[in-house]
């Protein structure tokens, strides 16, 4: 079975000829429970996401930050598996239409298997992988059976990057390119740094894939600056500080519909 990278590529165009960014919402898979992340992601959608990464929990994590990092921590406490992250692609993808990717670092697949993976996460209806830790360099076995089940391969680009490693980066991805706006890891910021126009700017040089930008962008005003010179604005840890304060399950999904309807609007209104 054929993964979901055509319908991720597709939304992303549906957004352009709207004249907006895409929003792109990150939730753990696992969080609060398995069953609990599943309806986090329907409502992120319901809200208004047109993308959603569900991250594959990792307990010695590179790029999230403390936020990310409790609920990971829940989810693995809880017993969270690769199999849970399938059934929670499967399930949301079912119930939304929305192309669903796995945020995970290396490790996992390496350990699991580079053919089962893909070969499960296309059956699951998935659209592909975001991948911050795996180098350009040492990505052919996975873009390989990425490609045989036609999955995304999304790489993260830096403002530390240059030129030379841009075009690297980009001439190996598909999907879209993640633009971190910032050096650090992720979670809400005061506002989202110039440097990240550039980045974009720079990405955008040397590929014609969409670039969305993440890490800091946490408000509809962060979302509204940054739909006016990117294709797609991420939003992670704002979504999971907004279930971990909730009083409960159902207040923190209403958190999440609420937060993507204001950050809806944020990206229609660049």
């Amino acid at each position: 079975m054929s993964g979901n990278r055509e319908l991720l590529s597709t939304t992303l165009a549906k957004a352009a000829s709207e004249d907006r960014a895409a929003l792109i919402a990150y939730l753990p898979g696992g969080f609060p429970t398995v069953d609990g992340g599943i309806a986090a992601v329907k409502a992120a959608v319901a809200g208004g996401a047109d993308v959603v990464e569900v991250g594959l929990p990792h307990s010695d994590p590179v790029l999230d930050g403390p936020v990310i990092q409790t609920a990971d921590d829940i989810a693995l406490r809880g017993g969270v598996r690769i199999a849970d992250i399938m059934r929670t692609v499967r399930e949301a993808h079912e119930a939304t239409g929305a192309p669903i990717l796995v945020m995970t670092y290396w490790n996992p697949i390496d350990r699991y298997g580079v053919e089962r993976f893909t070969a499960e996460l296309a059956e699951a209806g998935g659209a592909g992988c975001i991948l911050p830790d795996l180098p350009v360099q040492e990505s052919a076995l996975w873009r390989e059976h990425a490609e045989k089940h036609a999955l995304a391969t999304v790489f993260v680009v830096a403002p530390s990057s240059k030129d030379a490693r841009l075009a690297e980066i980009t001439g190996a991805g598909s999907g879209f390119v993640y633009a971190a706006s910032l050096m650090g890891v992720t979670g809400t910021r005061e506002s989202v740094g110039e440097q990240a126009q550039e980045l974009v700017r720079r990405t955008r040089a040397t590929s014609e894939l969409p670039v969305c930008v993440g890490i800091g962008v946490s408000t509809r005003e962060h979302a509204r600056q940054v739909a006016g010179f990117a294709d797609g604005v991420i939003v992670g840890s704002a979504f999971v500080k907004r279930m971990l304060d909730a009083p409960d399950e159902a207040a923190g999904l209403e958190a999440v519909r609420a937060l993507a309807a204001e950050l809806a609007e944020g990206v229609r209104k660049r």
